[in-house]
């Protein structure tokens, strides 16, 4: 979607093969060592199902070769995925964009409804919107074009009653519900305790070799 990416260096190679792809290598890094630490962590309970832990030696060399390079693999991943956040890149043009292709879809519903408001029949108006929804969609997919659903609409007599009311219902921000409140509430409740926690690691830096 290219919204979002991790950190890329200027001498970075995404691909060998391919000069133009950004892969997600520290990403793609933690991925794999994740796997290792969720399979490594059935050897405590495959050993346990066996021997109950009662002294006898049959864990010792699984012990010591679990536990350490399990720390090991975990603080690795915190490492990478430190690296990551730090270095984090967000392209809000980007995140436009897709919202202004998605917004018409997103906003079919608000606007049947202000139209059944305005006296329009339900039945009739809905049956004009899933039929110029389809119509949309398909050309989006086979022609690539952009998202025309709102000029169909406005097109329509039917719907002219409340052409003047668009610019509003479209507005993004009727659409993001408790977001704003929800982030406000981890940052408050979530993020500030564990930063007052660990004030001391705060600034903390990493180095990583590409």
């Amino acid at each position: 979607l290219r919204e979002i990416e991790e950190p890329f260096e200027k001498q970075q190679i995404g691909s060998s093969a391919m000069p133009y792809k950004r892969n997600p290598m520290r990403c793609e890094r933690v991925t794999s060592l994740s796997r290792y630490v969720i399979c490594n962590s059935m050897n405590p309970d495959l050993t346990s199902s066996a021997q109950w832990f009662e002294r006898t030696l049959d864990d010792s060399a699984n012990r010591r070769l679990v536990l350490p390079e399990m720390f090991l693999a975990t603080d690795s991943i915190l490492n990478i995925v430190l690296n990551v956040v730090r270095g984090l890149v967000v392209y809000p043009k980007m995140i436009e964009r897709h919202v202004r292709q998605e917004l018409p879809f997103m906003a079919s519903e608000s606007i049947l409804v202000e139209a059944v408001k305005a006296g329009g029949d339900r039945q009739k108006l809905h049956e004009k919107i899933r039929k110029y929804s389809m119509e949309a969609s398909k050309f989006i997919k086979e022609k690539g074009i952009d998202n025309d659903l709102l000029e169909r609409i406005i097109k329509d007599k039917d719907f002219a009653c409340i052409k003047d009311k668009i610019s509003d219902i479209l507005n993004p921000k009727n659409f993001i519900g408790r977001a704003p409140k929800q982030v406000d509430e981890y940052i408050t409740k979530g993020a500030k305790p564990l930063l007052r926690r660990y004030k001391d690691l705060i600034g903390i830096s990493v180095e990583f070799k590409v």
